[in-house]
């Protein structure tokens, strides 16, 4: 129901009451909710915007192993929302994403390989994990994929 309150659908978009549903679930351990009072935090959605207290609600998200919570607290660390920008933490967190098939996860995971943040620069390996995101069908991958892909 949350969901489709912050996002309108099948229901008129109520962001502060979808806030107060994440809130109470992810409160209760719920790790989808964890994730996304996350991000109503990350973004002021329906809750002002507090990057810290997003990142505190990301990361119990991302303990529990959900790979939107990882990629997310890995966005975190890589733009220094909440915590001191990390780019190694940040392809760390990627990589937990990746590694579940996220294909954000491994979207952002490429590109560290692709510029050299946080993981030595290897264009193969940005090239084997854009693979993976854009066979999912994440356009970011596929457009860097049209340029390195060779």
């Amino acid at each position: 129901m949350a969901v489709c309150l912050v996002n309108g659908f099948g229901a008129s978009e109520d962001r502060q009451k979808a806030a107060t549903i994440f809130e109470q679930l992810a409160s209760d351990g719920h790790s989808d909710s964890q994730y996304w009072i996350g991000e109503c935090y990350c973004f002021g959605g329906g809750v002002s915007m507090d990057k810290t207290k997003a990142l505190q609600w990301l990361s119990e998200s991302a303990g529990q192993g959900n790979s939107y919570g990882q990629y997310v607290v890995g966005v975190c660390h890589y733009w220094g929302w909440g915590v001191a920008k990390d780019m190694k933490k940040a392809s760390e967190w990627f990589r937990k994403s990746a590694e579940q098939g996220n294909r954000s996860g491994q979207c952002w995971l490429a590109a560290c390989y692709k510029n050299g943040y946080g993981v030595p620069k290897d264009v193969d390996a940005a090239i084997f994990w854009y693979r993976k995101s854009a066979d999912q069908g994440h356009a970011n991958a596929i457009r860097n994929l049209e340029v390195l892909d060779y």
